[in-house]
């Protein structure tokens, strides 16, 4: 294409390099320096180039590590902010209350579960349950998975509060990939939500990943279908 800006079409090459598998998922890219040299340009070219392919969900960037070729479901139908319970009510003026209704190493697991969490999932991973409001209204009940080692020895009282910000005491939050299918609520769900039994809901699956595509979260909650819509691939935006 005439007159196409030089870090766009370092954009599309390096594009083409993940779709042939010259850069395969989780992968870290070269340096920028090393790439400039590569391309024969600037850095700053380079620079451009990279965040041209991380607003469309191909690049990610790990603080003070590199950049990595994003782990990518089966299939991606959209991208947004990806942002905590508690960060979301903070943005629209309201308050939050958690109850932790379970919290345990989990002794059995899934199949879908284990190989959600791969190589990992032989390590202690922490099961937590939880029923979430804005100010005094139920709003979800998380059925929540996280590997220990990235909440540590936190706290019921910690575990009520936004679960990210444990977790990033450890670990830093990358990207999520999430599923949605519309349900009827159950029993037991529908008492906690207080909605009554047969309403429909969205049963959300979700796993949340480093930036280096390290599983930390799996997530099967159900959520208000008159309150949520979800996107499928969210980024961890730069909270520093």
């Amino acid at each position: 294409m005439k007159n196409q800006p030089i870090f766009q079409e370092i954009a599309r090459k390096i594009e083409e390099r993940v779709e042939d598998g010259v850069y395969v998922s989780s992968q870290k890219l070269p340096s920028e320096y090393d790439l400039a040299d590569e391309f024969q340009c600037s850095r700053l070219t380079i620079r451009k180039a990279i965040e041209l392919l991380i607003s469309q969900n191909i690049l990610v960037k790990e603080k003070g590590k590199g950049t990595y070729v994003m782990k990518q479901p089966k299939i991606q139908s959209g991208s947004g902010g990806l942002q905590s319970f508690t960060e979301t009510a903070r943005i629209q003026g309201k308050q939050t209350k958690t109850e932790v209704l379970e919290y345990e190493i989990a002794k059995e697991l899934s199949l879908k579960i284990k190989q959600a969490f791969g190589e990992y999932a032989s390590e202690p991973i922490v099961h937590l349950i939880r029923l979430r409001s804005f100010e005094d209204e139920p709003m979800t009940v998380e059925n929540l998975y996280v590997l220990k080692r990235y909440i540590g020895e936190a706290t019921k009282k910690e575990l009520s509060g936004s679960l990210y910000q444990v977790i990033e005491k450890h670990i830093e939050i990358g990207y999520a990939h999430q599923e949605v299918e519309a349900v009827k609520v159950t029993k037991d769900v529908s008492k906690l939500l207080k909605v009554q039994v047969g309403e429909p809901m969205l049963l959300v699956h979700s796993m949340t990943y480093s930036p280096a595509a390290h599983p930390i979260l799996y997530d099967r909650s159900f959520y208000r279908a008159d309150k949520y819509t979800f996107k499928n691939t969210l980024i961890r935006h730069n909270k520093g």
